[in-house]
């Protein structure tokens, strides 16, 4: 029998507006490393073309996840690639990478990007790309239930996508009075966000709603945990979780060590042009 997991906290996102065509808000705040981890920190952003510029990263993992808006993606290994309403980018910085994300023309993106943090026998690992579409990823179909599996799994739907970091995301849709659950290794740290819509979770029955994200329990490795989820009003959610690595963080912008010393390395390595720009 699967333990229910319980909400541990509750927070509304705030957004904030950077210039006219940019503004975000943090879902998950950097700098509770433990508090998170395995991830780094959640960023919410509204923004058009130009607001960011060509920029590097080292040590994480980012994972971006179109709600809607078309996203065009430039780097230095991979090329060029557009995402989506629905679609997820799965990059692995690894050693290093630099890119760029912009809206197509005229496109408004409203976006996710997470950070996940990569253990230090991974931190220089080489950096790859997974293009998740969204019409790709397997899907578990309930009575009046959508799960769409990005990673990991639920109730035996698989995910093919790669990890380093053990991590499960999947997006519900779930239609209102409908109650499904998704099923989660003790050990792992979990969060979900809402996009749509209003419902309770968990053991509590604890209620939620659009721009708020739910941090769940924490559990023992080894036991089996389960979150319920039922829709108050028609429910779009994601939800992710994942083993924490339990290292030392050390952060510095878009670089993500254990030591200060390997911090300036990636900083030098950036400066001398090592990250194949």
């Amino acid at each position: 029998m699967a333990v229910q997991r319980h909400i541990r906290h509750i927070k509304t996102v705030q957004m904030t507006a950077h210039s006219p065509i940019h503004q975000s808000g943090p879902v998950l705040e950097p700098g509770n490393w433990q508090e998170y981890d395995p991830f780094l920190l959640l960023m919410e952003d509204i923004f058009q073309r130009g607001a960011f510029d060509v920029h590097p990263h080292r040590g994480i993992e980012t994972v971006t996840y179109v709600i809607s808006g078309e996203l065009e993606h430039f780097d230095s290994k991979a090329g060029h690639g557009t995402l989506g309403p629905g679609d997820v980018q799965w990059m692995t910085a690894g050693r290093g990478v630099v890119h760029k994300e912009d809206p197509a023309p005229g496109s408004t993106v409203h976006s996710l990007q997470l950070w996940i943090n990569l253990p230090s026998a991974h931190k220089m690992t080489e950096p790859r790309y997974q293009n998740l579409r969204a019409k790709d990823m397997p899907v578990r179909k309930e009575e009046g239930a959508t799960i769409r599996v990005f990673s990991g799994s639920s109730k035996g739907v698989k995910a093919p996508t790669k990890n380093i970091v053990p991590v499960t995301m999947v997006e519900m849709t779930v239609e209102p009075g409908v109650t499904v659950a998704q099923d989660l290794p003790g050990h792992y740290n979990g969060f979900l966000y809402i996009l749509e819509g209003s419902g309770t979770f968990g053991a509590d029955r604890t209620e939620g709603k659009a721009g708020q994200v739910l941090l769940l329990s924490r559990h023992d490795r080894g036991e089996e945990t389960e979150l319920s989820v039922t829709a108050n009003e028609k429910l779009r959610l994601l939800l992710y979780a994942g083993e924490p690595v339990n290292e030392p963080v050390v952060a510095y912008g878009p670089f993500v060590m254990n030591t200060p010393e390997q911090i300036r390395e990636a900083i030098r390595d950036y400066q001398e042009g090592r990250f194949g720009q």
